[in-house]
Order: C-alpha cells, then sequence, then structure tokens
C-alpha cells in the first residue's frame, strides 16, 4: 500500500474513523520530524503493534520559548518521506500552523505537578505546549497506541499523566533511548554542534554510566553522585549545565538526601548553543 500524506485535521481524523469502524489497530508516532534513528525505532515498534501506523510530522510552535529555536529547527520532509516509508509508515499527518492553531485557538492542557520541576522550570511553558498539541494530535489520529521514546524522560511522564487524566482511549507505549555508536543520545539537534562541541557532548553519556557505578557500588547520597556528575561534565569545554538532577521517576520531583526508591537521574547541558538532554534511571542496566 502507497504511504499516504494527509495535511488537513478533516481528512485525517474521517481516515481514523473508517479505520476504527472497520476493527483496524492505529498506532501512533508523533514527531518535529527531520528523523534519525531514535524515531525509526518507535516506528517499527508501532508497526508491530497496528495495523494502520501514522507519523505526524509538525514543529509545534506552542512549545519553544520566544529565545528558543523554532525559526532555526531542522526540517527536510523529502528526506523524512523516504525514511518514513524505509520503515513501513502508512500515513503521514503533516499539518500546517493553520491547520493546527486556526484563527481564534485559545484552549490549552496545563499537566501541573509532573511539570514543574526540570525542563518546566528551565522552559516556562514548554509542557503546555507539548501536552496541547499532544492532546490535539490524539484527537485527530484517534490511536489505540501512542509510541514515545525515553530520552525526553520528563515528557513520556507528562503524556502518560494526561492520557490518564483526561480518559484518553490510548495506551503511551515507552520506548528505550536510542544512541550513536560512542553513547551519544540522538536527537535533531545533534546537527548543530560542531566537531569539537560533539567530542564535548559525549560527557552527558558517560556521566550517566559513571553515576551508574556509584549507585551499583552502593552509593545512594544525591547531593555526591550529583556533585560528581557536575564536575564530569564541567570539566569539558563547550558545556554549560541547565541542571542535573535526582528525581522521582513518577512525581519528577527532587529526591532529597537518600536515594529510596526508583529514582532517574536527569541532564539538560549547553554544549556551544545547543542545548542537549540525557537521563538514566539508576538501577537499570547500562546498555551504553
Amino acid at each position: 500500500m502507497k504511504m499516504e500524506i494527509i495535511k488537513t485535521v478533516k481528512e485525517m481524523q474521517e481516515k481514523a474513523e473508517k479505520l476504527r469502524q472497520t476493527g483496524k489497530i492505529i498506532s501512533f508516532v508523533p514527531t518535529m520530524g527531520y528523523f534519525h534513528e531514535g524515531h525509526l525505532s518507535l516506528m517499527r515498534e508501532g508497526r508491530k503493534l497496528g495495523d494502520c501506523l501514522v507519523v505526524s510530522i509538525y514543529v509545534n510552535p506552542t512549545q519553544f520559548g520566544p529565545n528558543e529555536d523554532l525559526d532555526r529547527y531542522p526540517r527536510d520532509f523529502e528526506r523524512d518521506h523516504k525514511m518514513a516509508e524505509s520503515v513501513g509508515v502508512d500515513v503521514i499527518f503533516y499539518p500546517s500552523n493553520g491547520e493546527m492553531y486556526p484563527a481564534g485557538y485559545q484552549t490549552y492542557v496545563n499537566v501541573e505537578k509532573v511539570t514543574q520541576n526540570l525542563c518546566g522550570l528551565s522552559r516556562p511553558g514548554h509542557f503546555r505546549g507539548v501536552a496541547t498539541v499532544c492532546c490535539k494530535l490524539f484527537n485527530i489520529v484517534k490511536p489505540h497506541y501512542a509510541v514515545f521514546g525515553r530520552k525526553d524522560f520528563q515528557q513520556l511522564v507528562v503524556i502518560k499523566q494526561m492520557v490518564r487524566d483526561l480518559n484518553i482511549d490510548l495506551q503511551v507505549i515507552p520506548m528505550p533511548t536510542m544512541r550513536e555508536a560512542d553513547g551519544l543520545a540522538m536527537s535533531s539537534r545533534n546537527v548543530y554542534l560542531s566537531e569539537k562541541e560533539r567530542e564535548s557532548a559525549l560527557s552527558l553519556s558517560r556521566s550517566l554510566r559513571m553515576a551508574e557505578r556509584m549507585y551499583e557500588a552502593g552509593e545512594r547520597n544525591v547531593e555526591r553522585i550529583v556533585q560528581e556528575v557536575t564536575n564530569f561534565i564541567t570539566g569539558h569545554p563547550f558545556t554549560k549545565i541547565d541542571y542535573v538532577k535526582i528525581c522521582d521517576v513518577d512525581s519528577m520531583m527532587d529526591i532529597v538526601g537518600e536515594i529510596d526508591r526508583p529514582a532517574v537521574l536527569a541532564l539538560a547541558v549547553f554544549v556551544g548553543k545547543t542545548r542537549l538532554i540525557d537521563n538514566h534511571v539508576l538501577g537499570e542496566a547500562i546498555t551504553f
């Protein structure tokens, strides 16, 4: 079956409704495009889960702050089209800003507590934009399954919370972070890095490995782990830390003192002008 490109909300909703009426399972991967192997891994999982795999490509303006990279965010639809086709995507939903936020638009989704830390502090309004666009996409695509990567751990928690709170009839499927051979978490923003900056960017994944070794050796003091990670990252050129925090995996709130429950070490670091994120749930096997 030839891959379809759908650009309007009405057409996508009609397509989804027909699929559901004939008993078809819809799996969905929301993206901002400029695909890498991480995106493709989500699509392959979606391909296994559903009869129809829908991928959205939409650089959502409401999740970018005034001084962020909305205008220069990498875009290449033809490249994305070929890559999506290669993994068996059935439909690309490719709306315009006017389709998603028509004149007079005024409704937004706020997920409250789990957005108050980490990127919620650094990027005010970011998760309001993420939650809003995902809620809209879920209403447009009507999926049974929505596949998200764990690289943005807080985003995954926010989406799961929204789905639960708003009784959205779908299952959120989390997938592991995909990495380059040297451990760097795959990101569309990696293209911004110069060769020397990219070498320094490896300090993120290496610091996660270091923290996991400390945890495996019995270290449970939050301050000591955070300090070691901070010192390691700032020992590399071009790096400026936004945050290094150890948080409860459900509430996303800081764990203070000793780690006594499931915890995620979350990082956001500027390498040059590029803001990168990464994370690791302490106690899980390191595979990078």
